[in-house]
């Protein structure tokens, strides 16, 4: 009994709720846990792998484990939430059907397997304008050309018959004694010094820029204002000439300037829906006949290898060549 006694004050002292009607094995057995749990406790550390965050991790990455393996993905499982939220992945409309009413209205009009005559196919362009304003009649070149190669870098001029339907605003920039015969000939804007003082202002009111030779080295230092907009005279384009008044004259006849893209297509626009079939078609076939002459003598194998027409927002029609 003394040793029962014994045992009984030390589960006090450790404060365990034991009596008399307890065996001395199960004192003993509560002792020892005690014990065990409190030397546990002191082993835990302040941080690292034996930090109890530490541990906790550790038992929930061994119970996940086991649902896992158990083929369990409850709620409680973040991953199994997160393929929820996920679902099946959207199918992507058409693109047709991405279009407004209107345009799907017209494409209704258009065969797409099908390749149209010139004739029939500016017709049909007329009858495929989707815009309230007359929509301008482009057209569409892709070529066999590599815009990287000097010879192959496609860029000319045009007279289209019947216009291009623009409104042309030209100026030129040359010496006081040709100004009277540019103003007669239709010029929007003449100027000398007083011209580059618009330019210093970034003023840009013309959509096409003729200069004389004598003339272009006072504009280098306008290059990258004038450049990307491409309006820099250039003798390609007939924009650099010793007769300012013939250049305007053409500018304003319809002459236009075409050239290829980096992806080696030249777009250009030939006319407005108000022409008619007749004017959009001998405007195609001058663009044509100029753009064949172009052909770079390195090109062996096919120069234009496809040709559409559409108006202005409009559905493409692919065109025989």
């Amino acid at each position: 009994m003394a040793k029962k006694a014994d045992l009984l004050e030390k589960a006090n002292a450790l404060k365990l709720n034991l009596t008399e009607k307890n065996t001395i094995a199960e004192i003993e057995q509560a002792i020892a846990d005690t014990e065990h749990h409190e030397v546990r406790e002191a082993t835990v550390a302040k941080s690292g792998k034996r930090s109890q965050k530490a541990i906790d991790e550790a038992k929930a990455a061994e119970e996940k484990a086991a649902r896992k393996d158990a083929g369990d993905t409850s709620a409680h499982d973040p991953d199994a939430v997160e393929t929820k939220k996920k679902g099946p992945v959207p199918i992507t409309r058409p693109r047709i059907d991405r279009r407004g009413k209107k345009y799907q209205e017209a494409a209704k009009l258009v065969d797409k397997n099908k390749v149209y005559t010139l004739s029939e196919a500016a017709s049909l362009a007329t009858n495929t304008k989707i815009t309230k304003f007359d929509a301008s009649v482009e057209i569409h070149v892709r070529l066999g050309v590599d815009p990287r190669q000097a010879d192959q870098n496609i860029r000319a001029t045009v007279a289209l018959p019947n216009g291009s339907g623009k409104t042309i605003r030209v100026a030129v920039f040359a010496p006081e004694d040709t100004h009277a015969a540019a103003k007669k000939a239709g010029a929007d804007i003449v100027g000398d010094e007083d011209f580059l003082k618009l330019l210093d202002k970034e003023k840009i009111e013309f959509d096409v820029l003729v200069a004389t030779p004598q003339y272009m080295a006072k504009l280098g230092k306008y290059a990258r204002l004038l450049g990307p907009r491409g309006l820099m005279p250039n003798p390609k384009s007939g924009t650099v000439s010793a007769d300012p008044a013939k250049s305007v004259t053409e500018a304003k006849a319809g002459k236009v300037e075409y050239r290829v893209d980096k992806q080696a297509v030249v777009h250009l626009a030939v006319g407005k829906v108000s022409f008619g079939t007749e004017k959009i078609e001998q405007n195609i076939k001058a663009f044509l006949d100029s753009l064949g002459s172009q052909k770079p003598s390195s090109i062996k194998g096919v120069f234009i290898k496809s040709i559409s027409i559409s108006t202005t927002m409009g559905p493409g029609i692919r065109v025989e060549i």
